[in-house]
């Protein structure tokens, strides 16, 4: 039997099933099995990436979801809509009128995986040990509004911040505040390899080949205490090369689910599909998908080639030709179901226009056509990556105004050498670490950024960023955050594309598949259990 699951409308955080695979995320088993699923996400420890699962360091979903099954946090994005929950933590809140001290209580007799007791030190070093190592991922930089740490006895943390910053509680919801052990993790350098160890729901055994982990293997932690129900004993992460071999073992049995990242074929396949004996899960996502420039090169140094660029590309066509209605163009950073949104790009620019695109190149003196390549990851981002780069590339060369070759490189050569500077324009995903707007704009645009981008708008960083963290109430913000994406619409150090849906495939077995991923693409392993196939 074959059923698609819709959760509509897609509201930001909004999870709640319409349909759950046979049975419910109660109904999960003790016993059995390991829950086998696949994953096209590579983990591969190098020379520029020696340490891929250390908090510290970790900063793409991938590693992202291998963390949040083993390393506690304090706060936790919840089940459904919602602002973060305490999970290490007994409680947490502002302790002030200015959103600028916020203190936390541990849960009684929290342990680590080992026995070991997890206490208030152990959190103030877990987070200190971030900050100081700047790890150059630049995950770090979620942490920046925090000034010091204090901890009152074994139980009772205190972060005092440089400022106010309504987005905290996420923010310690993030991988990158994760709890972990000092006598596991040394404080001035980073944890290397595939070892991980925390006071999560799970363990971690990694299966390893060539430095690179192909498969995970996360056994129920039994000293784990925490917000989280957890559905079965074990889940096994195993990680394909590509989307058709995690699809063939998922028909054959070799795995229940598969998640990140399907085709779009596979999914249109399965939409359609009634006697598979496997079920689609289909929910809201904030995942978009955008170009980034390196401001500093000279093909790109120029506003006007930027903003030709944002004039020329079609992203309806974009969307159609390669997802269908598994994505919608976006007009900024900010997906359109997330407060603060703002349609700033097409307030710009309206529709697609090569005569517009060519009197901004002639206004400023740029000779055409600008000779530009444009990178992508062949491995990071799904399989229609590809497909999309041709369609920029033929979107840009058809105007007339740019001669575009494009370049496919896997992520752990691609992402060091995006960082680096290397790519004059390239293209990248963004699963937000939470469901805030902050997180659609900040980690590109200010200090520190994700990117290594040098685009810098003092504006943005030191008044409308600041602005925007001071309201509690995130519509009051709305302004800030409008100001913020019309900057970006004119300056253009980041040309947005499209946002997409998201997808879980499960054998009808399977339960919980409505909650094996929030809006935020964090993967909850523990919602999975197994039950009578439908």
């Amino acid at each position: 039997m074959n059923r698609k699951t819709l959760v509509l409308p897609a509201v930001i955080g909004l999870l709640a099933p319409v349909l759950a695979a046979c049975g419910g995320s109660d109904s999960g088993s003790d016993n059995g099995d390991a829950i086998v699923v696949g994953t096209t996400d590579r983990f591969t420890a190098s020379k520029d990436a020696p340490a891929p699962l250390d908090p510290a360091y970790a900063y793409d979903v991938g590693t992202w979801n291998i963390l949040r099954q083993t390393v506690q946090t304090l706060m936790i994005q919840p089940r459904g809509e919602g602002e973060p929950v305490p999970e290490a933590a007994e409680r947490c809140g502002f302790t002030d009128t200015g959103n600028e001290r916020y203190a936390c209580t541990l849960r009684d007799g929290l342990k680590f995986a080992n026995g070991d007791a997890v206490t208030a030190a152990d959190v103030k070093y877990s987070i200190d040990r971030a900050r100081s190592l700047k790890a150059d991922s630049g995950v770090f930089a979620l942490l920046s509004t925090i000034d010091t740490v204090e901890t009152q006895g074994d139980r009772e943390v205190i972060f005092h911040l440089k400022t106010a910053d309504a987005t905290f509680p996420y923010k310690l919801s993030t991988p990158v505040a994760g709890i972990v052990d000092p006598d596991d993790y040394p404080k001035n350098k980073l944890r290397d390899g595939f070892d991980l160890d925390g006071s999560g729901p799970y363990t971690l055994k990694a299966e390893v080949e060539n430095n690179e982990m192909v498969k995970a293997r996360f056994t129920r932690n039994p000293s784990y205490k925490g917000s989280l129900k957890v559905n079965n004993d074990d889940v096994e992460m195993v990680s394909f090369k590509d989307a058709d071999a995690m699809g063939t073992a998922l028909n054959k049995g070799d795995i229940d689910l598969m998640t990140r990242a399907m085709s779009p074929e596979q999914i249109r396949k399965l939409s359609g599909d009634t006697d598979t004996g496997i079920d689609l899960v289909e929910m809201p996502g904030l995942e978009i998908r955008y170009l980034g420039f390196n401001t500093d090169a000279p093909t790109v140094k120029s506003k006007a080639v930027r903003q030709a660029m944002a004039q020329v590309v079609n992203r309806s066509a974009l969307v159609s030709k390669v997802y269908g209605s598994q994505a919608e163009p976006l007009y900024s950073l900010v997906p359109a179901s997330v407060t603060g949104h703002s349609n700033s790009f097409f307030n710009k620019y309206g529709d697609p226009s090569v005569t517009k695109a060519r009197s901004l190149l002639n206004q400023a003196n740029v000779t055409t056509p600008v000779k530009l390549t444009l990178h992508y990851t062949t491995d990071h981002y799904g399989p229609a990556t590809k497909q999309e780069f041709e369609v920029l590339r033929d979107q840009l060369n058809s105007s007339g105004l740019f001669d575009v070759s494009i370049k496919g490189t896997p992520w752990d050569t691609f992402r060091p050498a995006e960082k680096k500077g290397e790519y004059d324009v390239y293209g990248m995903g963004w699963f937000p670490d939470f469901p805030d707007a902050d997180n659609f704009l900040a980690p590109f645009l200010d200090k520190d950024n994700t990117l290594g981008s040098p685009y810098d708008n003092s504006q943005i960083r030191d008044t409308l960023i600041p602005e925007s963290r001071r309201e509690a109430d995130r519509l009051s913000a709305a302004t800030s955050l409008t100001d913020i994406q019309d900057i970006v619409a004119s300056d253009v150090p980041v040309l947005p594309l499209w946002q997409g849906k998201q997808y879980v495939a499960a054998r009808d077995d399977i339960t919980g598949t409505a909650y094996a991923l929030n809006s935020s693409s964090t993967l909850q392993l523990w919602e999975l259990g197994r039950g009578v196939s439908g």
